[in-house]
């Protein structure tokens, strides 16, 4: 008898155990931080809708209309994406006072792909101190990757640096006695792509870069920086340049009929709203890199993610300008978040969001080139490290070569 109460009793304990194990982790399966609960994540944005670089003003507009059509469809993991988005006219001070409004007085979860070098600069140190984070930025600054002194930021794009080092890499096999004019934004963005340039050209950058110019964003025009470029005798031409200047500067190009090889950094190689303003005819042989599929490329016309992104803005983003390279960066960015929160479930913390975005592996949004794939880990926070040259041939970018690793150790 007594064996037959002690099995009970074991028996009880058992259950209860399993009871409270059970209670236990389904505790531990919901976590939340400020911004998150059982029915909404609160994700906060910052776009110059406004300014010198309005034009990157629709990536945040796709992002809004993408995340409208997720909860459509019942939001992730049951829970409604409220996204948050301010304009900063891509002003620094601007920048750390939306910030600041969205960790404070919103209570976002955290603060994704707000975007530009110098305004995302401004809140690094903000958003790291206040263990908020800075999710994706967009901007290829190499210096979002450093997970040792800034564990709460991360970039996605591939950086400036590495981007540059490939245009050297070519300029050094096909040119190698070119004389090189460069113009760049005098700001973190510019003179980290003018120091990947260095960096690739090596002990020949001294004697191959023949001239530097730089401007300023409150500059209404930077013709006059093209003619001084013009005027050095180099015959090759890169230009790190946002997209209002960048469209400036090929309609300048040609109409000082200079005529070097023309490089053009990525961040304005949209066709809708750098070259088609330019003029295709003012535009022909211009080369850039790219990560992302093109819609105006016809190899892509039966390709799966592209008729996905398609069908997208004909359903949830009609007014959008399809050739607007910004418009599918937008797209591949948020697929690449929702991958992260899909992987968060329950536990929404913070911290735990930082660990998702750095556990990616071997993960494609299908906007992505063949081939390349986002991988990130507690030690690599760059999501995306590789490039394709492409030329602009007739109305369209035209990708030529292998797909080349942007790493700047490689």
């Amino acid at each position: 008898m007594t064996v037959f109460v002690n099995r009970i009793a074991t028996a009880s304990v058992a259950v209860v155990t399993l009871l409270a194990v059970s209670t236990s982790a389904a505790l531990a399966q919901k976590k939340y931080d400020t911004g998150a609960t059982d029915t909404e994540i609160k994700i906060g944005n910052i776009m110059p809708y406004s300014g010198p670089a309005s034009a990157y003003g629709v990536i945040g507009k796709t992002e809004a209309a993408y995340f409208k059509m997720i909860n459509e469809a019942g939001g992730i993991n049951g829970r409604k994406i409220n996204f948050i988005s301010y304009d900063d006219g891509y002003s620094p001070p601007k920048t750390v006072e939306q910030a600041r409004k969205l960790v404070e007085s919103d209570e976002v979860l955290f603060i994704f792909n707000s975007l530009g070098t110098p305004p995302n600069s401004a809140i690094h140190k903000y958003m790291n101190a206040k263990k908020v984070p800075q999710l994706f930025v967009a901007t290829g600054a190499t210096k979002w990757n450093d997970p040792k002194h800034f564990p709460w930021t991360m970039g996605w794009q591939p950086s400036y640096q590495s981007e540059a080092r490939i245009y050297a890499k070519y300029i050094l096999k096909e040119k190698p006695n070119a004389k090189i004019a460069v113009l760049y934004q005098n700001d973190d963005y510019g003179k980290d792509y003018l120091k990947g340039l260095k960096d690739g050209l090596g002990s020949k950058a001294a004697s191959m870069i023949v001239a530097e110019e730089s401007y300023e964003t409150s500059e209404p025009t930077i013709d006059n920086h093209i003619v001084r470029l013009k005027a050095s005798g180099a015959d090759v031409f890169v230009d790190i340049t946002t997209p209002k200047f960048a469209a400036q500067a090929i309609k300048k190009v040609a109409e000082t009929e200079w005529k070097p090889l023309h490089f053009l950094n990525n961040v304005s190689a949209s066709l809708g709203s750098v070259i088609k303003p330019a003029g295709f005819d003012n535009s022909q042989g211009i080369i850039s890199a790219a990560y992302m599929k093109d819609v105006s490329d016809p190899q892509w016309a039966n390709d799966p993610g592209m008729k996905q992104f398609l069908a997208f803005l004909a359903k949830d983003f009609p007014e959008a300008n399809k050739l607007d390279g910004s418009v599918i960066v937008g797209y591949g960015v948020t697929q690449t978040l929702l991958q992260v929160l899909k992987q968060c479930g329950d536990n929404l913390t913070r911290e735990n969001v930082m660990k998702q975005a750095a556990n990616l592996k071997d993960f494609r949004t299908e906007v992505l080139l063949p081939g390349i794939k986002i991988n990130t880990s507690p030690t690599n926070f760059a999501p995306i490290t590789q490039l394709q040259l492409m030329r602009f041939k007739g109305e369209r970018w035209v990708l030529f070569g292998d797909i080349i690793s942007g790493d700047v150790n490689g």
